[in-house]
């Protein structure tokens, strides 16, 4: 039998070591025979029959029979005649008598729900206009760049007569967006196929398959280039903890627990009602890699965020007594998960260096991004779920009682170099029952606006790269909500419409300093001046460039109370000028600003020298120091 499988390629795929998987196994268009056709492989070893059906047949599978290939467990069948386009599923025959009707695991399209069928479909053929940008990123480290990541919903950033944008529609519209305010980046929440709108795209059916709502993997390839020839990265959010329960999904796929576990206290997921990889399988790591690296290779994407880092860790991680079992040394940690997740960085980073690989991981689990032949898992980034925590619960409390918990706007400074962190305001904290971040924000309706510019203020200073979700930088006052566009015609009025300015030239500014990112992830780069004035909720700190005479100050003041003659210290003689404010008229403040200010010989705050400035109300202040003149 010609199956166009190499022997070597089959033990690649069994002992996990395929990484390019998808180029063996689903539905390819090729030439047998002089025929053209598609040539059908699939993974199900525990099948008594495969059959391949679709609207080519009727759905009748009797005359397209697969053929068991040696072995392996893979079934293969060429069909001649089919297009692009056509719809097929597998089906399948189990040891019990059970017929199963199944999507393609590696399929690249599938069709729009409430269909489930897959699609025949060829990915060659796009030109990519992106060379530029991706030799670009070869030279720049992105350790030492500025990044600001706008995490967006493709199908509620915004909508066109109550429908969804196409991926080329959002290429026209949300790129030249994205580019205008000054963010580094795009994170989608997942692109790949699911049939549930509100999972958001976190409970997966089709892997390989671009989601069909938005239009073809072509209209996605757009997208993405798109991105990259304004100099924009594309991540994507990308779920390999678990997977949807739908009948025609990887659940029992061969009648048998074959992607998850055949335990049914380590397969089944009764938090979200889905179901675990079983990560002691390597088809199932040649499956996932192979997908990790399928969408940085096909479709040019810098990163992945990869969801639930912290649910595969530990066997009992939002699970009850009862419904976990330890691994085999008594301990909840998933070593499965643990050598799968050093596996897969490993692999991305011989593939592609200077990619970004992103751990949404919330617990305490030590050298997350570190390389893994230091013990760590060999991620690059990490969310950093601590400062969020701590700064969404300080930035709710009534400015009058913020001073007791000053901790919690210090504490994460206390670590922030132990990991490669990026500061989420992401999608979870806006969503149902927890408020926009306009609407945490305690006080009046002024007070809302300053309060969420200076969390936004102290966010840019503080080490560490950045994400908002999208919606945050206009001041979206209602929750998100995957049923709807964001609320633009809020920009029709003034304190909105101040606010997106704000976030706009505050990403324009970070962009344009280096000493805000360029030692994110060294001790050097950050200084405190003044942690300890509680009593007025201020804080005082500086950033460093790996230029000695590059540094700014940056003052935080978190009362509604202007300060006068308030004294910093400073490290150098000079003129120090206020560079930027979050308390300008422009962005909706009250306009306390300040004049150049000189130094004095006067030692303040273990500093040799001293600035007397006006700390303007719930408000960031940065400075620069000019005329230099280090003793």
């Amino acid at each position: 039998m010609n199956t166009g499988l190499s022997d070597q390629d089959l033990y690649l795929f069994h002992e996990g070591s395929l990484y390019k998987s998808y180029q063996m196994l689903g539905a390819h268009l090729t030439e047998q025979n002089g025929m053209q056709g598609v040539r059908f492989s699939l993974w199900a070893p525990n099948a008594r029959e495969v059959r391949v059906v679709g609207d080519f047949n009727q759905w009748q599978g009797h005359r397209h029979v697969m053929e068991r290939v040696k072995q392996s467990g893979i079934w293969s069948l060429f069909v001649p005649g089919l297009k692009p386009m056509d719809l097929y599923k597998y089906e399948i025959h189990t040891h019990q008598g059970e017929v199963l009707l199944k999507a393609d695991p590696y399929a690249f399209y599938s069709e729009i729900r409430p269909g489930t069928a897959s699609r025949v479909y060829s990915l060659a053929g796009y030109r990519w206009q992106d060379l530029a940008y991706l030799e670009r990123q070869k030279t720049t480290p992105v350790y030492e760049s500025p990044v600001f990541i706008y995490e967006v919903h493709p199908g509620s950033w915004r909508r066109r007569d109550g429908g969804f944008l196409t991926y080329r529609e959002l290429a026209d519209q949300l790129v030249d967006y994205v580019a205008d305010m000054g963010f580094t980046h795009v994170e989608l929440l997942p692109v790949m196929e699911h049939p549930y709108d509100p999972s958001w795209g976190y409970q997966v059916t089709g892997y390989y398959s671009v989601n069909s709502r938005y239009g073809t993997p072509h209209d996605f390839m757009y997208f993405v280039d798109c991105c990259h020839q304004r100099g924009i990265g594309v991540i994507l959010d990308w779920v390999p903890a678990h997977f949807c329960k739908d009948s025609h999904g990887l659940g029992r796929f061969d009648g048998t627990a074959l992607y998850e576990s055949a335990n049914p206290l380590r397969a089944e997921n009764w938090q979200w009602g889905t179901l675990n990889f079983d990560f002691a399988k390597p088809e199932v790591v040649s499956f996932l890699i192979s997908n990790a690296l399928f969408w940085l290779d096909v479709y040019h994407i810098d990163g992945l965020r990869v969801d639930a880092v912290a649910f595969m860790l530990y066997l009992d991680y939002g699970r009850q007594e009862g419904q976990w079992v330890p691994n085999q040394y008594g301990g909840k940690e998933n070593l499965e998960a643990v050598a799968f997740m050093k596996k897969l960085n490993e692999v991305v980073f011989q593939y592609f260096p200077d990619a970004l690989m992103i751990a949404e991981e919330s617990t305490a689990w030590p050298a997350v991004t570190k390389p893994t032949y230091l013990g760590g898992l060999g991620y690059n980034y990490k969310w950093n779920m601590g400062w969020m925590n701590d700064l969404l619960r300080y930035m709710q409390m009534d400015p009058v009682h913020r001073k007791w918990h000053h901790h919690l706007l210090t504490f994460s400074f206390m670590y922030a170099f132990s990991e490669n962190y990026i500061l989420p305001l992401s999608h979870d904290e806006v969503v149902h029952g927890k408020k926009s971040l306009l609407n945490k924000m305690p006080g009046d309706y002024w007070q809302k606006f300053a309060n969420l510019r200076a969390l936004y203020g102290y966010m840019t200073a503080h080490p560490g790269k950045k994400l908002l979700f999208m919606g945050g930088e206009f001041g979206q006052f209602i929750e998100w909500n995957e049923n709807q566009s964001l609320d633009w015609h809020l920009l029709q009025y003034d304190m909105h419409q101040k606010l997106n300015r704000y976030v706009k030239e505050l990403n324009h500014f970070y962009r344009s300093e280096k000493s805000l990112w360029e030692l994110d992830h060294e001790e050097k780069g950050f200084q405190w001046i003044d942690p300890h004035d509680y009593s007025q909720s201020i804080i005082t700190f500086l950033r460093q460039s790996r230029d000695p005479d590059d540094f700014l100050i940056i003052v935080c003041n978190f009362t509604p109370v202007v300060r006068e003659g308030y004294r910093i210290g400073v490290p150098c003689p000079g003129e120090y000028l206020e560079v930027f404010n979050s308390d300008l008229h422009i962005y909706g403040g009250s306009g306390q600003v300040n004049s150049l200010v000189v130094a004095e010989n006067r030692p303040w705050h273990n500093q040799p020298y001293s600035v007397e400035i006006k700390v303007p109300p719930l408000a960031v202040v940065f400075f620069k120091a000019l005329n230099k003149r280090w003793q």
